[in-house]
């Protein structure tokens, strides 16, 4: 739960707030999306959930999409995974973490090298035992949900500004393409509750603990985010919110300080630059322990460089792994904006929960009932309604951000002859019997 958490709070419950009241143009406008946003994922979590009972191995959607649909659709997404998706967010966080530490230092052109300097030496802490890791990032997730809660309390009890009313401004419904991109906005800060099936071959008694986690996790988040941004609507003109920390505004501070602010004058700016950079940090430990598993198992599949596939004889981590997914999370930190970043990683990640939550129909008739630790409420309605809402919210993000979206289609075809190289080569390992002595 810890994991689920701690990846899914990270930065962007505290800017993208501003971005979405940009889409839509009014704070029940932007409350709406982020509760889309948040049902859409525990609708997602909860699909998830059942089909990790059914294959919990190290790898998670690489494992499910193998299964149900063959290898090519199963490397499509861990080529994915490993160019654009764990990466994007790494570097995404770590952009976020240096932002909110420039509010603090004045690191000025220093950003950048902080920001790597945060991917290599978090990637090497992640080359430990993964039950050291797994222990620093419930310690990570306990801390920030206490200080958001600390500053969301802190904003309802003492702002000078506080009032419910300004709940209703803004200019009313801006349209469904709006609300779709504010939706998009706000499923970046819900990313990350499908990172823990990654790692389930490495969790104990996974057909109890995944599901639990899974579910109890996303709820946890839904609530945290909602007390949060009606508390910055409570304290802040609706105005204000648009115009804080953006691509539109990049010298603005984050919404989340402004609303502190109201309530804690100047001392809000240091104490919540040091919450939004621990926050950030936890969300990319998260990332970086689960994210170097899917090519792990590629490797053990045959799909992928044999180097991958190494296990370090004292930590039992895919080493390897870990540092090349390193290495690419600091080109992207060197080269891309924390928008561009979250944008790519959105889409890429969306077109592939959509893929995975189909194969649930397939494992239906494959498993019978005793076989499944675990059903989804409402089935099949419920998976259905997260196919359709994924696969409406990827078309509308064609239209609205279409060099994002072009991009992420690209990095996706380009897997495909890649897939055919390694293919060529390989001789073949049967994965179950790979993973069962990870395991």
């Amino acid at each position: 739960m810890a994991i689920v958490v701690g990846t899914v709070i990270g930065t962007g419950v505290f800017l993208k707030t501003a971005v979405m009241a940009q889409h839509v143009g009014s704070a029940s406008g932007v409350l709406w999306a982020w509760a889309a946003a948040g049902v859409l994922s525990l609708i997602g979590a909860l699909t998830y959930a059942e089909i990790s009972t059914l294959y919990p191995s190290t790898g998670g959607e690489y494992v499910y999409l193998r299964e149900a649909y063959g290898d090519l659709p199963a490397f499509l997404f861990g080529w994915t995974r490993f160019l654009v998706i764990s990466p994007g967010s790494i570097a995404a966080y770590a952009a976020g973490a240096a932002t909110f530490l420039d509010a603090m230092v004045a690191l000025e052109e220093w950003r950048v090298w902080i920001a790597i300097g945060i991917v290599v030496f978090f990637s090497g802490v992640n080359c430990l035992a993964v039950s050291f890791t797994g222990r620093l990032q419930t310690f990570l997730t306990g801390l920030k949900v206490f200080m958001i809660l600390a500053l969301t309390f802190s904003i309802f009890a003492l702002s000078s500004t506080g009032s419910f009313e300004k709940l209703n401004e803004g200019s009313g419904f801006a349209g469904w393409s709006a609300f779709g991109a504010a939706v998009l906005a706000a499923l970046w800060a819900f990313d990350g509750w499908s990172n823990l099936p990654l790692a389930g071959g490495e969790i104990a008694n996974p057909r109890k603990s995944l599901p639990l986690a899974l579910a109890g996790g996303t709820l946890i988040v839904f609530a945290i985010y909602a007390a949060a941004n009606i508390a910055y609507f409570y304290a802040l003109p609706f105005g204000d919110v648009l115009s804080s920390s953006s691509t539109a505004y990049p010298t603005a501070v984050p919404v989340a300080t402004k609303a502190a602010q109201t309530a804690l004058g100047p001392l809000a700016v240091h104490a919540l630059s040091l919450m939004f950079v621990l926050s950030a940090l936890g969300a990319m430990n998260g990332s970086i322990l689960t994210g170097a598993r899917v090519p792990y198992a590629m490797a053990m599949d045959g799909l992928f460089f044999r180097q991958w596939k190494f296990v370090s004889d004292s930590a039992r981590v895919p080493a390897v792994s870990v540092l090349a997914q390193g290495v690419i999370s600091v080109v992207l930190v060197a080269f891309g904006t924390f928008d561009q970043l979250t944008d790519y990683v959105i889409f890429a990640s969306w077109i592939f929960y959509a893929l995975v939550a189909t194969s649930l129909f397939i494992f239906r008739k494959r498993f019978k009932p005793a076989e499944r630790a675990y059903q989804v409420p409402a089935y099949p309605f419920l998976p259905a309604l997260f196919v359709v809402a994924s696969v409406l919210l990827l078309i509308n993000t064609l239209f609205t951000a279409p060099k994002e979206s072009g991009i992420g289609m690209l990095i996706i075809a380009a897997g495909v002859p890649v897939y055919y190289f390694f293919r060529a080569r390989r001789n073949r390992i049967q994965p179950a019997e790979c993973l069962g002595d990870y395991r």
